[in-house]
């Protein structure tokens, strides 16, 4: 498959102005090329502790905008199919425009031709299959060698939802979720992402689970693995909703009717939501939490403890923290 990319040079100040401007005209899904520094909470975000250093940031920024082009060397733009030259001249006079009032830096153009831009699977050649314990964790293009044909067998693809198992905070909970689950076990999985820790839970024999997520690409990501791993459409079910604000969201999920609540999120999300959760535990329940970074490990065992939970557990994994509590009777 071939794509047109259309680079932009311009300012980092500019960059917002001019993926807003020309997403009106139909592109979309900018690649972003510039040197500002993340910050503490867009690493804690990406799940990111320490990078290395980098360059200065000098202030420029680059905007890359990938165009399908046909068999017949047009440019697939929304409904349209239109020649590169026409794509050129509206890029080029929104710019324009927006030189009256901002400064956008150089606010040049490049065309180039590239080929095979597919994001997601492009994944394939970073993921690969590995074990967590005897559980092994493998994507649908590999195959179970001999002498792993014993082990639990996890099938997991990456995609638009976090979670394949790979980062220290899944792998956290996974760990935590052995030493609960019981044949009983009705288990709250906030944050679903890929649907991993309800799916690992109920291939170690848990009863069944619910997971609530914000994201909408957990609905398919959640489904195609359930699909892969032979889980029962009734067994494991999902709701898009914010289980922290939304007491529509919190009525569904039920109280005091879960063995286990899984949230493997962020310390700044656990703070609020550990004191809505706790009623949705059973009396003697487990809480299991993830994607704290070290330095925020005690505003989570702060948060679960005024929360009137007990604390069970701390366990660490790389710079990763989990933190372990019971709702007691």
């Amino acid at each position: 498959m071939k794509w047109k990319k259309f680079r932009i040079e311009t300012i980092t100040d500019a960059e917002d102005i001019i993926i807003s401007t020309l997403y009106d005209i139909g592109l979309e899904g900018a690649q972003i090329e510039d040197k500002i520094p993340l910050t503490a909470a867009e690493k804690e975000q990406m799940f990111v502790d320490i990078l290395p250093d980098g360059p200065e940031d000098d202030g420029i920024a680059y905007l890359s905008f990938f165009v399908e082009e046909t068999d017949d060397g047009k440019l697939k733009l929304q409904d349209e199919e239109v020649d590169t030259d026409v794509i050129l001249e509206r890029v080029k006079a929104e710019l324009d425009e927006l030189r009256d009032f901002m400064d956008i830096g150089k606010g040049t153009v490049t065309v180039d031709e590239t080929e095979d831009i597919d994001w997601i699977n492009n994944w394939k050649q970073y993921f690969h299959q590995f074990t967590i314990g005897d559980l092994l964790v493998i994507p649908s293009w590999e195959e179970v060698q001999p002498e792993d044909r014993e082990k639990k067998i996890l099938h997991i693809d990456p995609g638009t939802a976090f979670g394949t198992g790979m980062h220290e905070t899944t792998q956290l909970c996974i760990r935590q979720l052995w030493k609960y689950i019981t044949p009983e076990t009705k288990l709250l999985d906030v944050g679903t992402g890929s649907g991993i820790l309800s799916i690992v839970a109920l291939m170690y024999g848990a009863k069944e689970a619910k997971g609530t997520d914000l994201d909408p690409c957990a609905i398919d990501a959640v489904r195609e693995n359930k699909e892969a791993n032979g889980i029962p459409e009734e067994q494991f079910t999902l709701t898009i909703g914010n289980i922290i604000t939304d007491k529509a969201v919190q009525d569904e999920m039920g109280y005091e009717c879960y063995d286990i609540v899984v949230a493997n999120i962020l310390a700044d999300v656990l703070v609020p939501l550990t004191p809505v959760i706790v009623h949705h535990l059973k009396k003697g329940g487990i809480y299991i939490t993830s994607g704290i970074i070290d330095d925020k490990e005690q505003t989570v065992v702060d948060a679960v403890k005024a929360a009137g939970l007990h604390v069970l557990e701390v366990t660490h994994q790389g710079e990763w923290v989990s933190v372990t509590a019971r709702r007691e009777q």
